[in-house]
């Protein structure tokens, strides 16, 4: 047993917070997760400081805001000067791995959705000075010969990496090329004319012939297990990242998991006619279901009909109920190698899914809680005992979290905040969070890609648009499903100015601070 703990860290991808038994879900099992919740702390109100993949991974690594880390949507990558946690990890003595999804470069070789080009405007091209640096190391092509890329290491920290990019039945990087050595069929295996047959009507349902063993989900969990094993002959502390590509769309769990829950059995919980006064954005999506004008297959969020909500709620929880028996597997290696009792374990996604409410589906410029609150749970060897932390907590602050665990000092310029005395029941670092969102592109009604910035407080959450004459302004406390805006009552008016001064004092706190100053001038 080593003086330091070991952390192995699970995290899903477009996963809700309430999408857990533990977390009280009506029709979702999931014990293996559940028992981390039954020996730790479940924290009921973790925000992610953007509902994006990328910019809210780098966030993860970095503790800093998209804004000043600089990958502020898809498609951007963390530059290499970053320093991460993991990098401090590295430096402390511990072993780092990843196993699975990083993407915190692009992963796909699709253009951006729009681009000026400098050159016909007379203008030299970005702000920042190129880095000569190249991020290709989550693209397509890296992965498209036989034997295992090897990917440039460090890899923001990492020493040991199993990449695996894209979602689905169709996910790449070492996964593609480990899939295409084990299935001599892999062509017909992931031939979309294969589709096994199925009667969902969901948008981006779709039954993989690809078996279980096959999939990426079983890929991460044998390659996490490897990885746990190896570090039993050490004495070293380690820090294992396993992260899985599920339950994000498109819906196609494979194998048992496409029917082991029942469409019926879910739930129409918030639809759209409960909202007294829906914002622009969902009024767009509404009025794109009754043209039917829908992009099924887009990335942006969008208006679904019941039927369709409970199939993807069905799906989801399927893809979820296979992530749980990874989970299983991947502890029973950790215990059986006598690990368990000096490791932290923690379990946590990168963001939401609207999944129905006000029958939207995935995710977008709306900030509602569906996509900006995800699972946080910490369960420590120090502590082991059962609790739910009902404070807020961001992204930004897990890596400070697991420094100060570790007994190492972060780096300056690091903006989020230790939680471990919240943790420990002690006392909590937060009575509010900031949450950032930059577009890549003019979706979901906007005339220019959306900017936006979110104040969730105990009882409020605000949410204010660039360049927008609307914004949204929700009692929590009264309307927990956030389903009254308030921004235009004048009741609320001193409210609405009292939480927009604490969020610029948020937006004023995210400043970069580094690098330190050399001289006094």
């Amino acid at each position: 047993m080593t003086e330091k703990p070991n952390f192995l860290y699970f995290i899903t991808d477009q996963h809700r917070s309430d999408y857990l038994g533990c977390a009280g879900h009506p029709v979702l099992k999931t014990p293996n997760i559940d028992s981390i919740a039954e020996q730790g702390t479940r924290f009921e109100r973790f925000f992610v400081a953007s509902p994006v993949c990328m910019p809210n991974r780098a966030s993860l690594l970095t503790g800093r805001f998209p804004s000043i880390n600089g990958l502020r949507y898809n498609g951007n990558h963390l530059t290499y000067r970053a320093n991460t946690f993991v990098d401090v990890l590295a430096q402390g003595g511990y072993r780092t791995a990843h196993i699975g999804k990083s993407h915190v470069q692009p992963m796909t070789n699709f253009p951006p959705y729009e681009r000026v080009d400098p050159a016909a405007l007379g203008l030299i091209e970005e702000a920042w000075k190129d880095d000569d640096d190249v991020y290709d190391q989550e693209l397509p092509s890296r992965y498209s010969t036989e034997g295992r890329f090897e990917i440039r290491k460090p890899y923001y920290g990492y020493q040991h990496v199993d990449m695996v990019t894209k979602h689905g039945d169709m996910c790449g990087g070492h996964y593609e090329q480990w899939f295409r050595e084990m299935a001599p069929n892999w062509k017909e295996l992931q031939d979309r004319g294969n589709e096994l047959a199925h009667n969902y009507s969901c948008p981006q349902a779709y039954r993989t012939p690809i078996p279980e063993e096959l999939y990426s989900t079983s890929f991460i969990r044998d390659k996490a297990k490897a990885y746990l094993t190896e570090q039993a002959k050490s004495d070293q502390p380690f820090f294992a990242f396993v992260s899985f590509p599920d339950p994000h769309h498109p819906f196609n769990p494979p194998g048992k998991y496409w029917d082991m829950y029942n469409p019926a059995d879910f739930e129409m919980d918030i639809p759209y006619s409960r909202h007294k006064n829906p914002p622009p954005p969902m009024s767009h999506a509404h009025q794109q279901l009754l043209d039917e004008t829908r992009d099924l297959n887009s990335m942006e969020g969008f208006m679904v009909h019941e039927q369709e909500i409970k199939e993807a709620k069905a799906l989801t929880c399927g893809m979820i109920a296979m992530i749980d028996d990874a989970v299983g597997e991947i502890l029973d290696v950790l215990r059986d190698t006598g690990k368990l009792d000096n490791t932290v374990l923690v379990f946590n996604s990168d963001h939401g899914d609207y999944l129905g409410d006000f029958n939207m589906l995935l995710k977008g410029a709306l900030q509602m809680r569906s996509i900006t609150q995800v699972p946080f749970i910490w369960s420590d060897p120090d502590m082991r005992e059962s609790r739910t932390q009902p404070k807020l907590a961001s992204t930004i602050d897990i890596g400070p979290t697991i420094l100060e665990r570790a007994g190492l000092k972060p780096y300056w310029g690091i903006q989020g905040q230790s939680q471990l005395s919240a943790i420990r029941g002690e006392k909590e670092a937060r009575d509010s969070v900031m949450i950032e969102f930059h577009d890549s592109g003019a979706r979901m009604g906007f005339d220019q890609p959306a900017f936006v910035r979110t104040l969730v407080t105990e009882d409020w959450r605000l949410t204010l648009y660039k360049d927008q004459d609307w914004g949204e302004l929700y009692n929590l406390e009264n309307d927990p499903i956030e389903s009254h805006n308030l921004w235009d009552d004048a009741k609320h008016h001193g409210t609405k100015a009292r939480l927009t001064e604490q969020l610029l004092q948020h937006m004023m706190n995210a400043v970069d601070q580094s690098p330190r100053s050399l001289r006094r001038a």
